[in-house]
């Protein structure tokens, strides 16, 4: 049984204005998440990922198709669902009249669960909270804060994990702290969903990934074999100088850095002659493996309807 499943999920919203089309957040998403298995969802701002985990945690209703928490439908057996869930989501949602004990006591009573310190005793000493426990919550940092929301989604020690951007704009120390203690309950058998846009940590904690473009599902495969796929390699180089037209239309350019796709030592060559040719400037040259990144920006550069699902 798959710990999630989604069956041709669509979401679409009413037109905001009179004349203007209907909005499809998603279109026909499908896939299953096994239990044990580390999955991540990726896409570009917009692409569907955090209304697909809004329908996941009952929070919007999907227009058609079906999603399943360990075998309980989230509408249906909507309750069932809930207990076997445990979702972190991207905003900051706290109670500021409890201590963090008592917000994790609460949340225990939410899923009937008493006397249970001694686990959140353990996911304060994992989180790094131990010291925070006795802290009113509106005392805490943001980066704080979020730590409390992951030992909340975690207090009814759920079988799957639903990670929402957990670590958008938090310090490194909690990223490191986090992934820790994730990748810990991981392997102990509690599936685990991830959205991000760290996409260097997609590829070390993802055995799966999933790549949402306009809603619709536009690579679905394991982690190594999408790297595979991008067996390529990747120049790069640093210049002041703009890019004549025939490098501008394949370059990635980040400030003064410049990265462009390349097959063989030939094409590499081809390259820095433009460069060359055109006045370009080229200092600090390497050539490196394409990374998750590229595969990334390859597949959401595409159109949907023609990049299919792997």
């Amino acid at each position: 049984m798959p710990a999630l499943s989604f069956q041709s999920v669509s979401k679409i919203y009413p037109a905001t204005r009179t004349g203007a089309p209907p909005f499809t957040a998603l279109d026909g998403v499908s896939m299953e998440i096994q239990p044990g298995e580390f999955f991540g969802l990726l896409g570009p701002n917009g692409a569907g990922k955090t209304t697909l985990i809004s329908i996941l945690a009952g929070l919007t209703r999907a227009t058609s198709g079906s999603v399943k928490v360990m075998g309980y439908d989230v509408q249906s057996d909507a309750t069932q669902a809930r207990r076997q869930l445990g979702v972190v989501p991207q905003e900051l949602v706290f109670d500021p009249f409890f201590t963090v004990r008592e917000a994790l006591r609460f949340q225990s009573g939410y899923f009937g669960i008493r006397h249970n310190d001694d686990w959140i005793d353990e996911l304060l000493a994992s989180l790094g909270l131990t010291d925070k426990a006795q802290s009113n919550m509106r005392q805490l940092s943001g980066g704080m804060k979020r730590r409390v929301m992951v030992a909340q989604a975690l207090v009814h020690k759920p079988p799957v994990i639903v990670l929402d951007e957990p670590t958008a704009g938090v310090d490194v120390e909690l990223r490191q702290t986090l992934w820790q203690f994730i990748s810990k309950l991981n392997k102990q058998g509690h599936a685990v969903l991830l959205t991000t846009h760290y996409l260097e940590e997609a590829e070390a904690l993802c055995t799966r990934l999933a790549m949402l473009k306009s809603g619709r599902i536009v690579a679905l495969d394991s982690t190594s074999a999408l790297l595979k796929a991008a067996s390529g390699n990747v120049l790069r180089f640093s210049t002041n100088d703009p890019l004549p037209d025939g490098l501008a239309t394949v370059a990635r350019v980040t400030g003064r850095m410049v990265q462009l796709p390349v097959q063989d030592a030939l094409q590499v060559e081809r390259y820095l002659a433009q460069a060359r040719e055109a006045g370009v400037h080229v200092e600090e040259v390497e050539i490196r493996k394409a990374d998750l990144e590229d595969v990334f920006l390859s597949l959401v550069g595409k159109d949907a309807k023609t990049g299919g699902a792997a």
